[in-house]
């Protein structure tokens, strides 16, 4: 028998974990997604309404260099995406950063990132939701003059909130989308990234009509310290890229397109980010962004650099669109996750259980919706939802230092990308991860233990007892 202490320790090899690969209760999920849609998996998790807002935040301290503080955190998070790259071609599944951690750092870290990304996806998905009523109401005034009332756009805490209906909305249609297939999703997927492209572009070339050269001097007015400091602020808005591992068993050719889609989805958004930052701060001065980021959203310069309302239309409708992508994506992420932990017991069964005929975990799906749309619609999230952004940069910084361990543990393990410089790129990025994690609030830190407290409960009152790793030896 295994001493307690070693259970908690003991790693499920990799071979075991591919293996295992689209294998659930009742059915197996089907390859059906290419790399196409991976990548536009992995953008529409990441390109979500922070462009459309952020900017009024992190101009006031970088001023112009913002664009240089965009490049920045993309480096920062390039480390981690290089990580990701190497584990999701070696170790396809769908469990994510939570697979790499039991096939490198064992049960007990593996629950712990798993629980991190509960955090990471579920609360921040019901986050996005319930901004998206605001979205909807600044669509729906500069097309029609009508606003639907707070009470039912508004979560219970804020002015007038009663219940957030169009925050459950939106989850349900999502939802929705899902039940009908994971091909089907990342096409609805697809064709929602490709209409806010299209929209920033389109903000883009309307703001470059406006542009004004000096509008760019002084380049970095705060020096380094205020790119830094935007840099950091900005860095959020590159969470996501992981969404297409979380595909791993439902990708056609999951070996050579997960780290393709990993890579090019950052490299697509950061040009995309850097472009828009260039356009906004060309068009209007850096000292009339305001730090709340209402004034100095984008439908507001794209409408002061034309004169009229209509192009505000347009990207208030990209931001809609925006988070309805967002929203299907971290759902289906959040699914596929807690498939692969319900396969290896540390969670119900019914997470696992597929659908013969839709080849998708049905019941797990319509759980995680229903949970959302609670958080989305009657809870007030607060310091919970800021806490996301630590619960995801400890899973990156797990997922780095997996790469270290797997690559000592087993390097006959076949790997169809591997990470540049290493080992100095999982290192930087463990250590990347730590310092902007070190620059969060107290209270943030203090929500993430709370979440941490209530997680260790749970696993040692059920995951320890169920786990199959641990039953096999018992």
């Amino acid at each position: 028998m295994t001493p307690p202490v070693r259970r908690l320790l003991r790693t499920k090899p990799a071979e075991r974990i591919i293996a295992e690969g689209g294998h659930g209760a009742g059915g197996e999920l089907r390859r059906t997604m290419s790399l196409w849609q991976l990548t536009l998996f992995s953008v529409g998790a990441t390109l979500g309404t922070g462009i459309f807002v952020i900017l009024g935040q992190a101009v006031p301290k970088a001023g112009p260099a913002v664009v240089l503080s965009f490049v920045l955190a993309a480096i920062t998070a390039l480390f981690s995406a290089l990580s990701y790259a190497e584990l999701a071609g070696t170790i396809p599944v769908s469990g994510s950063s939570y697979s790499y951690a039991y096939a490198t750092l064992g049960e007990l870290v593996a629950w712990i990132c798993g629980w991190c990304l509960m955090l990471e996806y579920a609360v921040s998905v019901a986050a996005v939701a319930v901004g998206w009523g605001e979205y909807l109401n600044s669509f729906l005034r500069a097309l029609f003059g009508v606003t639907l009332p707070d009470a039912i756009t508004r979560s219970p805490g804020q002015d007038g909130g009663v219940v957030n209906v169009t925050a459950i909305a939106i989850v349900l249609l999502a939802t929705w989308l899902l039940l009908h297939g994971a091909s089907e999703s990342a096409t609805a997927n697809a064709a929602f990234v490709l209409i806010k492209v299209v929209v920033l572009l389109f903000f883009c070339v309307v703001a470059f009509t406006a542009f004004r050269s000096g509008n760019l001097a002084p380049l970095a007015p705060m020096g380094v310290a205020g790119i830094t400091a935007a840099a950091s602020q900005v860095f959020f808005s590159y969470i996501g890229f992981d969404a297409a591992s979380t595909a791993g068993e439902e990708a056609k050719n999951p070996g050579r397109d997960l780290p393709l889609a990993i890579i090019l989805s950052l490299v697509l958004v950061t040009a995309v980010y850097a472009l828009v930052a260039l356009a906004a701060v060309g068009a209007m001065p850096w000292t009339d962004f305001g730090p709340e980021g209402g004034g100095a959203g984008l439908s507001h310069i794209a409408e002061r650099a034309v004169g009229a309302t209509w192009p505000g239309l347009i990207v208030s409708f990209g931001a809609v669109i925006a988070i309805a992508s967002v929203v299907l994506t971290v759902i289906y992420g959040q699914t596929r996750i807690l498939f692969a932990m319900s396969r290896d017991g540390l969670i119900p069964r019914v997470f696992q259980r597929v659908s013969p005929r839709r080849a998708i975990p049905v019941a797990n799906t319509l759980i995680v919706a229903a949970f959302i749309s609670v958080l989305a619609g009657l809870v007030p999230l607060g310091q919970l939802a800021e806490a996301t952004s630590i619960g995801t940069l400890f899973a990156f910084a797990l997922v780095n230092v997996g790469v270290l361990v797997l690559r000592r543990r087993s390097p006959e393990l076949p790997r169809n990308f591997r990470t540049p410089l290493f080992p100095v790129t999982p290192v930087l990025g463990a250590i990347c991860c730590g310092v902007v994690m070190a620059g969060l609030a107290g209270v943030t830190w203090l929500a993430f233990g709370l979440w941490m407290l209530v997680g260790l409960i749970c696993y040692f009152l059920y995951g320890y007892g169920h786990s199959r790793l641990n039953a096999e030896e018992s």
